[in-house]
């Protein structure tokens, strides 16, 4: 680098902070400015509904670094309420107005890094701007909604977006005291994950929440004459709230990229490549305005997550200082909790893969405990995991429960940054005592059974072929458990009947075995293909069902028949214990 190299970065937090940080740490001559139009650089914007919710009380601990900091342990001047208005890329500067003065002046530089984020989507409905209808993207935003929330006294608010930021400001709104209704427009909360996955959410959220609208939009709001909020959807409802929340997503802010003559990309972000280089070779891109590959399909994706943000800034940083790294991609792992529930995935779902024209995967899902079955305080853990058959390869997991759930897709997630198989998941060696996990933990349980279907040991139904299907459909648990729910048309034969009963069950004729949650479908599996049967698991059994088809299973095992699912997994503990 040639002395007192001009490096202006364009936006703080997650990935425009980190470049700063990591350029100062590579080259201590370089002349580092950051500018950013807010009142912070550098915030903890992932903790801001524990501010709304109280959670966290002071606004002191979102702040991660202030401009002072910057200057005096990185020497980095930092400018807050300072706007870039134009890029000129002929000259090499940037057009800056000093937001409280109005000011205008020129900034040049050697090398620019534009990190400017997204922008909460607001649409242009009916009544969209009266009071008490916010956003939540910075603290100004979260000290709106706690001072609107503390003058109004609100008691009633409604939440319009059921994902992430969604469903973590409903959890914080109701530990406030309010009454909280969620209305989502796609037909399941989370939409992130898989429709079966979300199912788990719904129950959970329809539990702690006054209600819970699926496949409905929101068409105005309406001043209500008693001084609230009339908020009306498409489908005909109108809710009254003392305040609104829109948290349906967020659009990456692309203006002075697109001003400049930056390549935008096909999902309507900032065109980089894997040195997060734009299509000027003299500025940079990162963070939530990028577009940036997807690790498992190879689809360009707009990702609104703080890792992938921080790892990019690194990236552009130590390319401008000459080093030839490079971003591998992202793979969306992210964990939110609700409601006492954790949600965690990672990788392709279902939806993604189909989109990116991929068939050639297949899905095992399992509902162990979250530690071992005998020790007290064992959780369900509802896990899905997609996989290619042809080698084995891991594509993505899901995974909701109460505990332990976070550790198991971090582990699935780190497997396949290293182009992972279900082999090697059946192979980890994992941390075991009894109130930790099991000598059979999760994560080896999901290779095995997916590494049984690569090897051709078991060979799998698929759920969403259920109502057309002409197979038998054989439940192998006890007689009790059956009358208690299954499977519509299902016939039971108990496992332990089974090797007795063989002429019972056809032979010209596919047999779809299922149970609870599919150990003992498996053991059954294996009996009948090697008495010539032609057999197929239908993954996870009847607590998969229950998630695939709620309607249909209706609420006959509400508890999740937990001790059951324990007793089933418990064999696989015996004479392995520490």
């Amino acid at each position: 680098m040639t002395a007192r190299k001009r490096v202006v970065v364009v936006g703080g937090v997650a990935g425009g902070a980190s470049c700063a940080a990591r350029l100062r740490r590579l080259d201590e001559s370089a002349e580092i400015t950051v500018l950013d139009r807010g009142p912070y650089v550098s915030f903890a914007n992932c903790g801001l509904p524990y501010y709304v919710g109280d959670v966290i009380r002071d606004e002191g601990k979102l702040l991660v670094a202030t401009p002072e900091l910057f200057r005096q342990r990185f020497n980095i001047q930092v400018r807050t309420r300072h706007e870039v208005r134009r890029i000129d890329r002929a000259a090499r500067a940037l057009e800056v107005c000093e937001l409280t003065s109005g000011s205008v002046y020129r900034q040049g530089y050697d090398a620019l890094v534009l990190s400017p984020g997204a922008a909460p989507v607001r649409p242009p409905l009916p009544g969209i701007d009266l009071p008490g209808i916010f956003t939540l993207r910075t603290v100004p935003d979260s000290r709106r909604i706690r001072e609107w929330i503390e003058s109004r006294r609100a008691r009633r608010a409604v939440v319009v977006g059921g994902g992430f930021i969604g469903l973590e400001m409903a959890e914080n709104l109701v530990h406030r005291g309010l009454e909280v209704a969620v209305v989502e427009m796609a037909a399941q909360l989370m939409p992130a994950l898989d429709p079966e996955m979300a199912d788990y959410v719904l129950r959970r959220v329809r539990a702690h929440t006054a209600a819970v609208r699926l496949g409905d939009a929101v068409a105005a709001f309406e001043p209500d004459p008693g001084g609230e909020l009339l908020v009306r959807t498409r489908e005909g409802a109108a809710l009254s709230a003392d305040l609104v929340i829109l948290a349906i997503g967020v659009r990456p802010e692309t203006a002075l990229a697109r001003d400049a003559g930056l390549e935008i990309g096909v999902r309507g972000g900032i065109r980089v490549d894997e040195q997060m280089r734009t299509s000027d070779p003299h500025i940079w891109a990162v963070g939530d305005a990028v577009e940036v590959r997807n690790f498992v399909t190879g689809e360009q994706e707009l990702i609104a997550l703080a890792g992938p943000a921080n790892r990019q800034g690194r990236i552009a940083a130590e390319v401008i200082c000459g080093r030839d790294s490079r971003f591998r991609g992202v793979q969306g792992t992210a964990v939110c909790g609700f409601f006492g529930m954790t949600v965690a995935m990672t990788g392709a779902t279902e939806r993604s893969l189909r989109r990116a024209g991929r068939a050639d995967f297949s899905a095992v899902y399992l509902h162990p405990g979250h530690h071992a079955g005998y020790y007290p305080g064992a959780r369900p853990i509802h896990l899905k995991l997609l996989f290619r058959p042809s080698d084995g390869r891991i594509l993505g997991a899901q995974a909701v429960g109460e505990e332990g759930v976070e550790r198991r897709i971090d582990v699935i997630a780190m497997a396949m940054q290293q182009s992972g198989t279900v082999f090697d998941l059946e192979e980890a060696e994992l941390c075991y005592a009894p109130q930790y996990g099991a000598a059979k933990d999760p994560v080896n349980l999901c290779g095995m059974l997916a590494a049984n279907v690569a090897r051709g040991d078991v060979a799998l139904a698929d759920w969403s072929d259920l109502p057309a299907t002409d197979a038998l459909l054989l439940d192998v648990r006890e007689p009790a458990e059956f009358a208690a729910g299954t499977l519509p048309g299902a016939v039971n034969l108990p496992l332990g009947q089974l090797r007795g009963r063989l002429a019972e069950l056809p032979r010209d004729r596919e047999i779809w075995v299922h149970c609870g949650v599919g150990q003992r479908a498996y053991y059954a599996n294996r009996l009948l293909a090697q008495h010539g049967f032609r057999v197929r698991n239908l993954s996870g059994g009847y607590q998969t069902y229950r998630a695939w088809y709620p309607q249909g299973a209706g609420n006959e095992h509400s508890g999740e028949s937990h001790d059951r699912q324990s007793e089933e997994h418990r064999s696989a503990e015996q004479g392995s214990r520490r």
